[in-house]
């Protein structure tokens, strides 16, 4: 028998306008997980539970904890909702050609061995494409501290992304986002169900039992 928990995925996105291109991606990568997760689980299935947290309802939270070292319960229960979680998804607008600092700010707070084997998506969002490699020189590294487990599928989405579909020599963001969510669906049941995991072929095809490790050597960065 499975345990019968709810799988929880969580999505820390710090994006600071409203409406924010940095929580729809947030929301995306989230649904797309949530999807998979559902899918690939044909018995005693659990439910998944997805819950985005927005880093600018914490601000000044975040900066009062790293001055005085005493968390609010609202900063407090967002901390442990990321330490909990199965599944963790990270998006952060490039800012100066990096993460911003309210991004690393939050995740300063967090011990550095509480991410330790956890599977995360990164991502970012800009202005334009030439800043897409920030995932790799910036995100990858952090959580690598953190030892988390990121996924090989980052997602970076330029102004110029939204709404584009791609076409037959370049994917397009819903493509990467679906791959990516895959990505940590499997590495979520990988993680929390002993034996091979269930997963989704990433391009929609039929289900397959692959080890988590074989899915990953078959896969290729962005």
């Amino acid at each position: 028998m499975f345990a019968t928990t709810p799988l929880r995925i969580v999505a820390v996105s710090a994006g600071l306008s409203q409406p924010s291109s940095t929580r729809l991606l947030a929301d995306r990568l989230a649904a797309a997980t949530r999807e998979r997760l559902t899918a690939a689980q044909d018995r005693d299935d659990r439910d998944v539970e997805v819950r985005v947290i927005e880093l600018r309802d914490l601000a000044v939270d975040i900066a009062n904890h790293l001055v005085s070292g005493f968390p609010s319960a609202g900063l407090r229960e967002a901390i442990d909702a990321v330490t909990q979680a199965d599944g963790l998804i990270a998006v952060t607008p490039v800012f100066t050609a990096s993460y911003s600092g309210l991004f690393k700010s939050f995740f300063d707070l967090i011990d550095h061995t509480a991410l330790t084997g956890k599977p995360v998506v990164i991502a970012a969002t800009g202005g334009t494409a030439r800043h897409s490699l920030v995932l790799e020189h910036a995100l990858r590294p952090l959580f690598a501290y953190l030892r988390a487990v990121t996924v090989p599928t980052s997602v970076y989405a330029a102004s110029e992304d939204w709404g584009s579909s791609g076409d037959e020599y370049t994917e397009g963001l819903p493509s990467r986002i679906r791959r990516a969510g895959g990505e940590l669906a499997s590495a979520v049941l990988g993680r929390t169900v002993s034996g091979a995991s269930r997963a989704l072929g990433l391009d929609d095809g039929e289900d397959a039992v692959v080890p988590f490790e074989q899915q990953l050597a078959d896969l290729r960065l962005d």
